[in-house]
């Protein structure tokens, strides 16, 4: 970190044990990441080992999937969301963007490291596992025959998915999926952007006793 964060830094480090500090100016740090992509203070995480799907679902009762998301801002959205809004985990597919890039953590807010998510490894397999739990898989489409998102009945757990920014859901995904549903649109917008979407779609289906 830069010599000056060191006291702001000293409360939050010091519940901390076991590893190394170094401090240096600003012309130090940047020329370690190639250009300005912190505001002070940088560290280096080991990466956790991934956790499997049954513990992110145990006691879950709202998922958003994320299938194909290539946009590292748009998963940080996403997750952001996710968390702020009540639901209690998140599943991305094998080829959505990694959520843990840096991007995609500073735009989750940190939240990334707070709500329950994993890697999918059968896409879209592993959907046949979440109903087996009780779960309603509902796929995010702006189709005009899907279901208005404010006439849907919300079951009691339910995984939404949501989908690449190009073309939306996959052909795969809307198949297997329980129920389409839409968000309204008026002045001839068909869509949103996915990040966007996925906020919609957290507060109008978010569990009760969420924040209202």
């Amino acid at each position: 970190m830069e010599d000056k964060w060191l006291e702001r830094m000293t409360p939050i480090l010091e519940p901390v044990t076991g590893f190394p500090l170094f401090l240096g100016d600003r012309h130090v740090l940047e020329s370690i990441t190639g250009f300005h992509v912190h505001r002070g203070a940088l560290a280096l995480i080991q990466r956790p080992a991934l956790p499997s799907i049954e513990s992110v679902i145990d006691g879950a009762s709202r998922l958003i999937i994320a299938e194909d998301i290539v946009d590292h801002t748009n998963v940080g959205a996403i997750i952001r969301s996710a968390a702020g809004l009540g639901f209690d985990g998140f599943l991305v597919t094998p080829r959505c963007a990694d959520p843990l890039y840096r991007r995609s953590v500073r735009v989750s807010m940190g939240t990334v490291f707070d709500l329950p998510w994993t890697r999918m490894a059968s896409w879209p397999g592993d959907l046949a596992h979440l109903r087996a739990t009780g779960f309603t898989i509902a796929a995010i489409t702006p189709e005009r025959g899907a279901v208005a998102i404010d006439e849907f009945e919300v079951p009691d757990r339910l995984a939404v998915i949501v989908g690449t920014e190009g073309d939306g859901l996959s052909t795969q995904a809307l198949g297997a999926a329980d129920v389409q549903l839409r968000i309204p649109m008026q002045h001839g917008v068909d869509s949103l952007n996915v990040a966007a979407a996925a906020a919609v779609v957290c507060w109008a289906l978010r569990p009760s006793g969420a924040p209202g």
